[in-house]
Formats: C-alpha cells, sequence, structure tokens
C-alpha cells in the first residue's frame, strides 16, 4: 500500500496545480494575504493571514472540489458522488456539484452542526446522518458505495483534489515571495501536504509547520512513529481536525518532509478564535484559528521572521464563539 500512495503521490505537483489555478479561477476569486499589525506585535514577526474562510463556502476546501469534478469522467459524473464529512468537505463537494450538476450525497455524522447540514442541502445535496463519529459515516459510505454504484470520494486520496488545494500556495508565493514560514492546521493532512508540496517545489528553505489539537494528534503520533496510526478517539473543539487517522496520500508527503508539528490544548484553540476575532476582525472555526494560535505559542522562534498562518476556514460553532469569548 506504501507503494501504491508514494506513486499516487508523484501526481501532486506544481505542474498540476498549475493547471488547476486555470481550472479554479474560473469559479473563484484569490483570497487575500493580510499582513495585520497587531497580530505581529503580539507574535513579534511579520505576522500574515491567508484567509481561506473567505472562499465561498468558508472553507480551502472549496479549491479541491472544483479540481476533482473538472478532472472526473463522464460516467463518474452521471453516478454521482459520495462523501463523508464533518462539515468543509461536504460543503464544497455539494456547492461545486450544483455547477457540474453533479449528485452529490453526503453523509455526516449524529452530532455534525445542524447549520452546516442546512447549507449542505441548499447547495441541493442529498444528506445522510449516521454513526457517532466522522469514521462511522465514512465506514457506511463505503457500505453505500456497494450497493448503490456511487464514485466513493476519499478526500485526503485524491491527487487532484490535492492540487487544487496547493493553488493556495501560489497565491502566497506570488504575494509574499520571501515567506519563511508557513503554519497550517492538519486533520486528514490533505491541505498540509497540498501546501508542501507547492511551496518546496519552488523555494525549499520555506519552513512548514502543521498544527494538531492535544486531543486528536493523529498526524503527530504517526510521524514519531514512522506509520500511520490509527486514535481510538478525537473529541476535539475543532471539529475540521478530528481525525483519529491521517489520510495515507497526506501521510506519504509529509512524513519525512514537514518541519515541525505543534499541539494545543482545547483552551488553547478556544483562545485561538479569540485571537482571530480580535487581531484580525474575522470569525475564524476552531480548525481555522489554531495556527494563529500556534504561532503564539512558538513565538521566539519566529521572531523577525515572515509567517503566513492558513486560517482554513470560518464555518464557527455559534457554541465555540460563546466558549471563546466568555458568554
Amino acid at each position: 500500500m506504501q507503494k501504491k500512495y508514494e506513486a499516487l503521490s508523484e501526481q501532486v505537483n506544481l505542474t498540476k496545480t498549475l493547471m488547476a489555478r486555470s481550472v479554479i479561477y474560473k469559479y473563484l476569486n484569490r483570497t487575500n494575504l493580510i499582513c495585520y499589525s497587531e497580530l505581529s506585535r503580539l507574535l513579534g514577526c511579520e505576522a500574515f493571514v491567508k484567509h481561506e474562510n473567505h472562499n465561498p463556502t468558508g472553507s480551502f476546501k472549496i479549491r479541491g472540489a472544483l479540481n476533482f469534478f473538472h478532472h472526473m469522467s463522464r460516467e463518474e459524473l452521471e453516478a454521482g458522488i459520495l462523501v463523508a464529512t464533518r462539515g468543509n468537505h461536504g460543503l464544497a463537494m455539494a456547492w461545486a456539484g450544483q455547477w457540474f450538476h453533479v449528485p452529490c450525497t453526503v453523509v455526516v455524522p449524529e452530532d455534525n452542526n445542524p447549520e452546516i447540514n442546512r447549507i449542505i442541502e441548499s447547495y441541493g445535496a442529498e444528506l445522510i446522518v449516521h454513526g457517532e463519529d466522522f469514521y462511522d459515516a465514512q465506514s457506511y459510505c463505503e457500505e453505500l458505495v456497494d450497493s448503490a454504484g456511487y464514485y466513493y470520494v476519499q478526500q485526503g486520496n485524491e491527487p487532484e483534489i490535492l492540487n487544487g488545494l496547493a493553488t493556495m500556495g501560489l497565491e502566497i508565493l506570488e504575494d509574499l515571495p520571501q515567506v519563511d514560514v508557513i503554519i497550517c492546521p492538519i486533520g486528514g493532512g490533505a491541505g498540509c501536504a497540498s501546501l508542501l508540496k507547492t511551496v518546496r517545489a519552488v523555494n525549499p528553505a520555506v519552513e512548514i509547520i502543521g498544527v494538531e489539537p492535544q486531543n486528536a494528534p493523529s498526524f503527530y503520533e504517526s510521524w514519531k512513529k514512522g506509520e500511520i496510526v490509527t486514535l481510538d478517539d478525537a473529541h476535539t473543539v475543532a471539529d475540521g481536525l478530528a481525525a483519529r487517522s491521517v489520510f495515507h496520500l497526506p501521510y506519504v508527503i509529509l512524513k519525512n518532509t514537514i518541519s515541525d508539528v505543534v499541539l494545543l490544548t482545547e483552551d488553547e484553540i478556544l483562545e485561538g478564535i479569540k485571537m482571530a476575532l480580535t487581531a484580525t476582525h474575522n470569525v475564524a472555526e476552531a480548525a481555522g484559528a489554531v495556527s494563529l494560535m500556534a504561532a503564539y505559542k512558538i513565538r521566539d522562534r519566529l521572531a523577525g521572521k515572515r509567517v503566513v498562518m492558513i486560517m482554513s476556514g470560518g464555518n464557527l460553532k455559534m457554541d465555540n464563539l460563546r466558549k471563546a469569548i466568555g458568554c
């Protein structure tokens, strides 16, 4: 299996990312890269935020979805697609499915954010609620594929999804060619892996630092052990990072190339939401705010550098906002 994903990793490359950009820009505008003076003061560096939360579905995932649909065959388009999600991936696939006229079925766990569920349905997707967590939803998808003939999209293991996601790296390099460090959340690993592939192809010296919750350190544990580890559970306020296991393709890309991984407590994650609100005037979801808090946690080693933090999404649960601001 390792060899299979090593071969797939070669399909995630700068040339294909440049091609993906021409596809994605038919539907999306570039997202802003903004240097914030207050954040720079707090961190002691030149602090830039890449605003993937400003995309139409509120996260970076829409980049991968659009590029994926563009590369589907006519037969796959007609069969329809099936995805398991906690939120952003399902939102992205449902939104893109409208543009490509592809039937989309989205499976979510029972405790999923009801606001996210409503929006997925508003994009015309069929919503199925099943299981206690993402991995129960994922297992149910595998059952449905056998019985219904859908194309099951395993988001982290699809090279064209990663090539689409990697376009955010192109934009960073165009806007800030002298970037020293990029800090990116890690859930299933697709975003960070795609970013690393693109940025390092242009400038191998850029540090890529991942961020995970202490309660869901699936990539960190796999990275330290040298093989993919599946956690017993992954309960965290950062739903988008609640991964019991990293996807195989991102793991193969990241395992020998990522610079470091920062782990955050639940309180630190909530503090990151508050920091995003006060220092950038943006509402970031918990997973989208972790890069800011990780930068604060390691601010001594970032001193004087040009640092980009990926605000990966803005689909914040209202309960998490209340917890973050203390009301």
